[in-house]
Order: C-alpha cells, then sequence, then structure tokens
C-alpha cells in the first residue's frame, strides 16, 4: 500500500506579503467631548495622558493613544529654575528623540529636525507634542502618504477660528530613513500661504511629532482644564504636562490616517501524480480483504481527498486543511492541491 505521506521540495513553496489597510477617523468629538472627559485618564507621575474610544472604566473601553509634550535642554525654555515641571518636560523630549531621532557619534542625543538632517543648527524642533498612537490603530504601520491632522491655530469654537491642516503628501515616495525606529514623514502645512514642515510622522512607531510653533497666538493656559478656548504655547513653561495636553485636545479638530497589516503568507503546492495516493489507510477503505470502492475487480482504485495535512520532519501535524468538497483521485489523473498558510 503507498504511503501516506509525500516530501515537499523547495519547488513545491513560495513565500508572499499582502498588505491590507484600513482607514482610521479621530474627531474631536472623541478626544475631547463626547464623553465628558471620561475617556481621559491622567497618571500621579504626570508625564503623559491617555486617550481612550470610550469611559476608560468601562471593559469596552480601548486605548488608542497618548498624549505629551516636552522640550530640549537646548530649547530657550529651559535654563532657569522655577519652571513647571520643567524635568519631566526635558526627559520626556530626551526620551521620545534616543528613541526615534537616535545619538550622534559622541552620544548625545540628536533634537528633532524639521526637515529630517541632523547635525546642523537649523530647523529644530526644541518644544514638542508627542502623539503617540496604540497598536490597535497603527497595526504594523501607518501607511506613507495618508496621515493627517487639524489643529485649532487661533481662536476658539464656535466663534471663528482658523484650522491647521498637517499632512504628510508626498511621503510615500519621498521620506526619511534615517531614523533607529524606521522610516519618516515631514508634516507640511496645507495652506497655500505656508506650506512650511511643523512635525513628523514615523510610520513604524506610530508616533506623530508636532513643534509648538504651529499654534499661531502662543499665550500661555488658564489653569481650568475645562476652558476650551486654552491656547497652546510654544515657550512650555508655566503649566504642567497634563494641562499642555488637556489644550492640544481642545485644538484637536480632525485626525485620519491608514493603518497597514503585514499578512504574510508560504504557499505550498501538494501535488499528487497518477500514481500517487490511489489507496488509502483508512481500515473503512477495504471489507473482507477487499478494496470497499471497487465494483468489480477490474475497476481501477480510488480515493477521495478531503483533508491536506502539513507535517514536521519528524511527522508531527503542524496544520490542517479542508477542502470544501472530496476530489476524486485515480491513477488516470493527477492533483495540485494549494494551500495558504497566512502568519
Amino acid at each position: 500500500m503507498a504511503s501516506s505521506f509525500k516530501t515537499l521540495t523547495p519547488n513545491d513553496k513560495t513565500s508572499t506579503k499582502t498588505l491590507l489597510h484600513e482607514a482610521i477617523p479621530l474627531t474631536g468629538t472623541i478626544v475631547s467631548g463626547t464623553y465628558s472627559d471620561n475617556n481621559i485618564k491622567t497618571y500621579a507621575h504626570g508625564m503623559f495622558t491617555s486617550v481612550y474610544d470610550y469611559p476608560y472604566l468601562s471593559s469596552s473601553a480601548n486605548h488608542i493613544f497618548d498624549l505629551a509634550v516636552g522640550y530640549s535642554a537646548n530649547s530657550p525654555a529651559s535654563g532657569t529654575s522655577g519652571k513647571t515641571q520643567q524635568d519631566k518636560k526635558i526627559n520626556m523630549y530626551n526620551a521620545m528623540a534616543q528613541v526615534l531621532a537616535g545619538f550622534d557619534p559622541t552620544g548625545v542625543v540628536w533634537e528633532f529636525d524639521k526637515d529630517g538632517t541632523f547635525g546642523d543648527s537649523t530647523g529644530l524642533m526644541q518644544s514638542c507634542f508627542f502623539i503617540n498612537f496604540a497598536r490597535i490603530l497603527g497595526k504594523d504601520e501607518i501607511s506613507k502618504g495618508t496621515f493627517s491632522i487639524s489643529l485649532l491655530a487661533s481662536g476658539s469654537h464656535p466663534s471663528p477660528h482658523t484650522d491647521t491642516t498637517l499632512t504628510d503628501g508626498g511621503s510615500a515616495t519621498n521620506y526619511k530613513v534615517n531614523s533607529p525606529a524606521g522610516t519618516y514623514g515631514l508634516l507640511k502645512n496645507t495652506a497655500a500661504t505656508d506650506t512650511g514642515v511643523y512635525g513628523l510622522i514615523y510610520y513604524q512607531a506610530g508616533v506623530a511629532v508636532i513643534t509648538g510653533s504651529v499654534f499661531a497666538d502662543a499665550t500661555g493656559f488658564t489653569s481650568d482644564d475645562t476652558d476650551a478656548n486654552r491656547i497652546i504655547s510654544e515657550a512650555l513653561t508655566g503649566s504642567t504636562i497634563d494641562e499642555f495636553t488637556a489644550g492640544l485636545r481642545r485644538r484637536w479638530t480632525d485626525c485620519s490616517f491608514n493603518n497597514t497589516t503585514e499578512l504574510n503568507s508560504t504557499i505550498y503546492f501538494c501535488r499528487a501524480q497518477h500514481s500517487d495516493f490511489n489507496y488509502s489507510s483508512n481500515p473503512t477503505y477495504l471489507e473482507n480483504s477487499q478494496i470497499f470502492v471497487k465494483v468489480t475487480p477490474d475497476d481501477l482504485p480510488t480515493t477521495y481527498f478531503t483533508t491536506v495535512g502539513l507535517y514536521s520532519p519528524d511527522n508531527e501535524l503542524l496544520a490542517v486543511a479542508k477542502l470544501s468538497e472530496p476530489l476524486k483521485k485515480t491513477s488516470a489523473n493527477e492533483l495540485t492541491l494549494r494551500v495558504r498558510l497566512d502568519y
């Protein structure tokens, strides 16, 4: 009786990669408004704020991103004592910069740069907001060329106001690769009169870095967390990190991007030649020492394929593929079954 196993050769398998995308909208009503801030979680350490898609005490709530703020020790905001949470703001800036920007040859952390050219003193972003998207949204990476965020640059809701919309347009083919965290794009103002760079979007890390200068009328914060007209100051010296992230949320008009899920697949071509698998090792295949499926002794031996099993070199079953219907196999035909294993 023929063997139930057949060894796959390198020519019997191939690998493919498929990129799946999902559109993610994050409106200002989610970030601040719909749930009266019950979906906003602050912490005793005061280093960052977490935003959920539903009141965070609910079992159905999902963490969607974190907000933080920080500035460089070399920025104009640093250098004097008595400034609110100065050490924490500097530590937050350095923590994000060393992961996303990296270090220079002497071991000093690079500062964020608007044009992605490290080592010069132009275009530095020394006072920044950080939006760290959860993996549930960003998946394997944010799709290049799809990121957009609109912020209330001046004025107040519902009074007349001006939105600044930043996008990474053109980054699908023109992006930066000199980051230890992967690729990143430049966030530019879409206004016809101002196309400057106001931030960076790190695709694999799922982090947006936005310079404080994106806000036009920088006059400081109030201490009232419910103040919908709070203004974000580039100096970042007079308020706590939680107060600044609350101000950013209340100036958040809209944000959207496409995420990317990388689906890797190995395709196995299981080939049954005309002389393969024409008999079955199933005990029910025989009846009174005769092949049960034969009507007359002259009939060809016949089997029906219902399942394909993939085994390790030690004959351990690793995966099972089921056919939608049995396939008839005789010595007069050959079959090739395509089995796709996704991971």
